[in-house]
């Protein structure tokens, strides 16, 4: 990837599965994993990098009409790994999951709480990453590397922090079904999208919630829509300290289209030699995506200069 990325003993990291990573980069990182659970077929499973079940397998299941279901942490399963994170007596930066899409978050700051109570001195930060899938990949290989550079738990809580608005995603479904049962569309909208083979453009707010670029007839014409936003909105090496930084490519066992778009973004000027992950969307993502989901996750642009001058105003009124 161009640059040292490992584990530091200054700062003890910790992330989630949620994050999608592939699986020899988590290793390769050496950070505390939190593993979230999923219920498939009436059978909890964990998390675990696609050790027990194949992508394709969990995907195929999904075609032939299984469900999963998802489950937010409960603070006593933080508790215990921020107990054993007390143990190793490291400062340590938790780099949760995006309260847009999960009240885990909430859970793992009152589990921060308790501990605080019989460890108060031992230097525990809740991080938000406000990032879904492999934009919190992303966030923690460089947050590896910042720990590297030297940087406290505070101040890599605080780079943290300010970094997250610095990843763009955008991604399409194979369909409109799994966002008719998780509530965010009609479910007719669903039926008259799969009819005109209408396919979405998603990326994420603020907040780390999806929301909904635009539409596109036929699924090619979506893919080429993340192209164009990742010439859009990427920053050049020169932007990113002269070192190229990896994009991120995910995908719901949909590996050739992941292939198709890591050779388009590879053809524009200065990304021949661009890094590029690739991994698999997670269980638990992917039970509210469906098979098919294709995603680009880069650094770029301050995602905060998109704001509407009414949302601008608010933050300032907020302070934010």
């Amino acid at each position: 990837m161009g640059r040292a990325y490992h584990a530091q003993p200054n700062v003890n990291i910790i992330v989630d599965s949620c994050a999608d990573f592939s699986p020899e980069v988590v290793r390769s990182l050496g950070v505390d994993v939190v593993s979230f659970s999923f219920v498939m077929d009436g059978e909890e499973h964990t998390d675990d990098f696609w050790q027990s079940m194949s992508p394709h397998d969990f995907y195929e299941r999904m075609r032939q009409g299984s469900t999963a279901t998802t489950s937010a942490v409960t603070p006593g399963q933080y508790l215990e790994v921020f107990e054993a994170a007390a143990k190793k007596g490291v400062p340590t930066v938790y780099l949760s999951f995006t309260r847009g899409l999960s009240s885990s978050i909430e859970a793992a700051r009152q589990a921060a709480e308790m501990l605080r109570e019989s460890h108060p001195d031992f230097e525990l930060y809740v991080v938000d990453n406000l990032c879904p899938s492999a934009a919190a990949e992303l966030l923690a290989i460089e947050a590896v590397h910042q720990a590297g550079n030297g940087l406290s738990a505070k101040e890599l809580a605080e780079w943290a922090e300010e970094a997250r608005y610095y990843i763009q995603g955008y991604f399409t479904l194979e369909n409109f079904d799994a966002l008719a049962r998780g509530g965010r569309i009609p479910p007719a909208a669903a039926t008259v999208g799969g009819k005109l083979d209408i396919k979405p453009e998603l990326s994420y707010d603020l907040k780390g919630a999806l929301t909904l670029n635009g539409m596109c007839r036929g699924r090619k014409k979506a893919l080429r829509a993340i192209v164009a936003d990742f010439k859009a909105n990427r920053l050049d090496d020169e932007d990113l300290g002269g070192t190229p930084l990896p994009v991120a490519i995910v995908s719901a066992d949909a590996d050739k289209d992941a292939q198709w778009l890591a050779d388009q973004l590879r053809r524009e000027p200065g990304c021949s030699d661009m890094p590029i992950i690739f991994s698999s969307v997670s269980p638990v993502i992917g039970a509210h995506v469906g098979p098919g989901m294709v995603a680009c996750v880069f650094w770029g642009k301050d995602r905060r200069e998109n704001l509407s001058l009414a949302d601008r105003l608010a933050r300032k009124v907020r302070g934010k």
